[in-house]
């Protein structure tokens, strides 16, 4: 096989999978340990389920990912094997050595022992036709997946414990921040057992694991994504369950302590995983991985990643990974040359939307806590979320440059990209009114085009960069500055978007992952084709019509693929 017996990345080089530390921390002032030990990462279910793909099959995912068996590497990692894995990977290594064992036989290997649990691109077309809304209620069916009542298969997907919805295409899993978005339209489709399903299935993930995984696979468990379940939990209370607050707190207390771990002991100018104390004593927090290895699926494309530039591998992993749990995979907002994604500096960054999310945690424990006649823990929290507040005024606010935007903490100041994160201070009510009337007008000056919001005002090739936009920043920036009296370019924003889908879906039948807000070409960048399904942009789009029933009318199709 080409390459695949050099094992140019032994197994050892990356991870430890018997509690020792794998690697240096990227940052020696960050003054934490690299790894914590893999069994701490995982639930007490069998060996096989909670081991990630790379410990599980060991050699055989090495060979796997450098041959390139398939076009992409999360094809293999989320496959299910047919049998244990003591039989493959003894029928594995029996073969090996066979000099006509090569590439495509490797591939007729994986397919006879592996099978795949994905649905078709055609599950998520509709016939033509059919009013949005109807294709949207119906995709919802489609896009759940049933847990299992017997014990797990041994595959890389983690256990869940209710019905729940994936977004669709090659993301086969539930995903953290892609739930909030899904759940709004599921609520508008009036499938609130679903949506109650959601918040019930992040909650047994927090349960588990201390956290929501980026994704409910063994191979995401080193890292989360934006902490949305707070946001959650109000729309439930507010709407479904009115003792929602006090159901979920414990679950809300364990993310709040896995997002602020290392506090007690952290010293000024000092970070520890995802959270940082600033030189005056300010906590602040940014995105993290346990891990700095090649993110397993994405290997062959991180390990291209590393070699494209000049900094340590480990740095470039680690900051890919970190990039990953902030669902901005990948976007200038990390990069310090744009042109370069080996220069990605994700853990050098306090980000303004995920101190903004956590400010949002912070005062739903207070709510909470003031709900269970528990004041003292409920004037903590208010006290916290006050001093957070503040500090997202004087970090992640330049009253120079007129602007919210991300905080690099070692060098101070924001970084120079400006995108549609800056409206999540608006969308939570903690923008000042000068403030949000500021951040309207870049949105409108910046990143406003004939289709929506872009995501960033920079064209580098990422996929969270211009020329795309993407649902849930639409709906971020919309209702923000709608509670802000900005009406008339929330509308704007609204009609932009909503004919973009539809126009898509007049010409493709199905709703896409991201859209090119520029042209309505299709969307490009990244390291995936644009994904069919698809989840957010359902969600999203079913409410945007609710809010804004006008806009209703399929356009005639103005631009082809």
């Amino acid at each position: 096989m080409r390459g695949a017996m050099q094992n140019r990345w032994p197994l050892q080089t990356f991870e430890a999978p018997h509690g020792g530390t794998a690697c240096m921390p990227g940052h020696p002032q960050d003054g934490s340990a690299c790894v914590k030990p893999l069994e701490s990462l995982a639930a007490p279910l069998e060996a096989h389920i909670t081991l990630p793909p790379n410990l599980l099959w060991g050699e055989l995912f090495y060979a796997v990912q450098e041959c390139q068996i398939y076009s992409d590497s999360k094809t293999f990692v989320d496959l299910v094997p047919n049998n244990t894995p003591e039989v493959i990977l003894d029928e594995f290594h029996r073969l090996k050595g066979d000099p006509s064992f090569d590439d495509a036989a490797l591939k007729a290997f994986v397919d006879t022992h592996f099978t795949s649990d994905a649905l078709p691109e055609e599950a998520y077309c509709a016939e033509p036709g059919r009013a949005i809304e109807t294709h949207i209620d119906a995709l919802w069916s489609s896009l759940t997946r049933h847990p299992r009542r017997e014990a797990p298969p041994l595959s890389s997907r983690l256990r869940l414990r209710y019905p729940y919805l994936i977004p669709g295409g090659r993301f086969n899993e539930i995903y953290y921040w892609d739930s909030y978005f899904i759940m709004l339209g599921l609520e508008e489709s009036g499938r609130h057992d679903l949506a109650c399903n959601l918040v019930h299935n992040l909650a047994h993930l927090i349960r588990e694991y201390g956290h929501v995984p980026n994704g409910n696979r063994t191979y995401y468990l080193t890292r989360s994504q934006p902490p949305m379940f707070a946001s959650m939990v109000k729309r439930l209370a507010e709407r479904h369950d009115r003792h929602a607050y006090q159901r979920f707190l414990p679950e809300m207390e364990r993310e709040y302590a896995y997002w602020m771990d290392g506090e007690d002991s952290l010293a000024p100018g000092q970070a520890h995983r995802r959270l940082v104390r600033l030189a005056d004593g300010t906590l602040l927090n940014r995105y993290w991985d346990d891990l700095c290895i090649p993110r397993q699926e994405s290997h062959h494309e991180d390990i291209g990643t590393a070699e494209a530039g000049t900094c340590p591998h480990i740095d470039v992993w680690r900051n890919l990974r970190a990039g990953a749990e902030s669902g901005w995979d990948y976007s200038s907002r990390w990069l310090a040359d744009d042109a370069e994604l080996s220069t990605i500096r994700t853990v050098d960054i306090l980000p303004v939307d995920l101190n903004t999310l956590l400010h949002h945690l912070e005062t739903t424990l207070a709510q909470a806590y003031t709900l269970n006649g528990q004041h003292d823990r409920a004037r903590h929290y208010r006290d916290r979320a006050d001093a957070r507040r503040e500090a997202i005024h004087a970090y992640c606010w330049d009253e120079a440059q007129a602007r919210f935007g991300d905080y690099l903490w070692h060098e101070g100041g924001l970084t120079p990209s400006i995108h549609g994160a800056i409206a999540f201070p608006l969308y939570y009510g903690i923008a000042t009114p000068h403030q949000a009337e500021l951040t309207a007008r870049l949105l409108e000056r910046e990143l406003l085009q004939a289709g929506g919001l872009a995501a960033t005002n920079r064209h580098t090739g990422q996929q969270w960069d211009a020329p795309n936009g993407w649902a849930p920043l639409q709906w971020v920036a919309i209702n923000g500055l709608r509670d802000y009296g900005e009406h008339a370019l929330a509308r704007t924003i609204a009609e932009r978007w909503i004919a973009t889908n539809l126009q898509r879906y007049t010409l493709e039948h199905k709703l896409l992952e991201k859209y090119d807000v520029f042209t309505n070409r299709h969307a490009g960048g990244g390291e995936y084709p644009a994904q069919d399904g698809f989840g957010w942009t359902n969600g999203v789009l079913r409410k945007l019509m609710a809010l804004y029933p006008q806009t209703q009318t399929i356009p005639d199709p103005i631009l082809l693929a």
